[in-house]
C-alpha cells in the first residue's frame, strides 16, 4: 500500500513487479551515468580555453556512434525479457475471470461451480474503522498465494483497466474482446488496485481489492462461497 510521502515503488508481491523494479532502477542507473558524463564534459567546456583549431577527429566520432549504441543495446535486452515473461502464461492453478461494468467488476471463478460475484466500493459512510476510503470494496479477490493465476479480462459496457501496482499487472477490459495475464504472488497479503481507464462520471469509485491467502484458507473460502 502506498502512502504520501512515498516516491518509489509499492513493495513487489510478484516475481514480475521484482523484475520490473530492478530494471526500472537499471534504467535509471544508465541515465545517471548519462547525465553524469554530460555534465563532466560542459563543465570542461567551461572551464578550458574556447580554441578555434579545427582538427580531424576520427576516434572522437565513432566513440560517441557507437557509445549510444552499446546504452540501447543495455535497455532493450533486459525490456525484451520481461515483455517475453509477462505474456508467458505456464499451466495456471486457478483461472478469474473480471468483467468490468459501470462502476464495479464482476469476478467469476471457472474453475468451481456457481462461483461469481459482484465487487462494489464501499461507502465512505459504511465503511469500517482502520479500512482505506475509496479503496475497500464489499466483495475482494481471494487467491491462493505461491499459485500461477491467469486472469481474463473484459467489459460489459465501456473501456476499463484491472490495474493492481504491487502485482505488476495492469491489462484493458475491452467489450466483446477477451484479454488475458498471469501472475504468482510471493506472499500473504491484501493489495490495492483501480480501474486505470476513464470510464465515466465514477471511474475513480471502481477500486480492486486482492486478497492472498494460503492454500488452506482458500479452499475454505471458495467452498463457504460456493455452498
Amino acid at each position: 500500500m502506498a502512502n504520501h510521502s512515498q516516491f518509489g515503488f509499492q513493495d513487489a508481491s510478484s516475481p514480475i513487479m521484482e523484475e520490473l523494479v530492478e530494471f526500472h532502477d537499471h534504467a535509471l542507473m544508465v541515465a545517471l551515468a548519462i547525465c553524469s558524463l554530460v555534465l563532466y564534459l560542459l563543465t570542461l567546456m567551461l572551464m578550458e580555453k574556447l580554441s578555434s583549431n579545427t582538427v580531424d577527429a576520427q576516434e572522437v566520432e565513432l566513440i560517441w556512434t557507437i557509445l549510444p549504441a552499446i546504452v540501447l543495446i543495455l535497455l532493450a535486452l533486459p525490456s525484451l525479457q520481461i515483455l517475453y515473461m509477462m505474456d508467458e502464461i505456464d499451466e495456471p492453478d486457478l483461472t478469474l475471470k473480471a468483467i468490468g461494468h459501470q462502476w464495479y467488476w464482476t469476478y467469476e471463478y471457472t474453475d468451481f461451480k456457481d462461483l461469481t460475484f459482484d465487487s462494489y466500493m464501499i461507502p465512505t459512510a459504511d465503511l469500517p474503522l482502520g479500512h482505506f476510503r475509496l479503496l475497500e470494496v464489499d466483495h475482494r479477490v481471494v487467491i491462493p498465494m505461491e499459485s500461477p493465476i491467469r486472469i481474463i479480462v473484459t467489459a460489459g459496457d465501456v473501456l476499463h483497466s484491472w490495474a493492481v501496482p504491487t502485482l505488476g499487472v495492469k491489462t484493458d477490459a475491452i467489450p466483446g474482446r477477451l484479454n488475458q495475464t498471469s501472475f504468482i504472488t510471493t506472499r500473504p497479503g491484501i493489495f490495492y488496485g483501480q480501474c486505470s481507464e476513464i470510464c465515466g462520471a465514477n471511474h475513480s469509485y471502481m477500486p480492486i481489492v486482492v486478497e492472498s491467502t494460503p492454500l488452506t484458507h482458500f479452499e475454505n473460502w471458495s467452498t463457504l462461497l460456493s455452498s
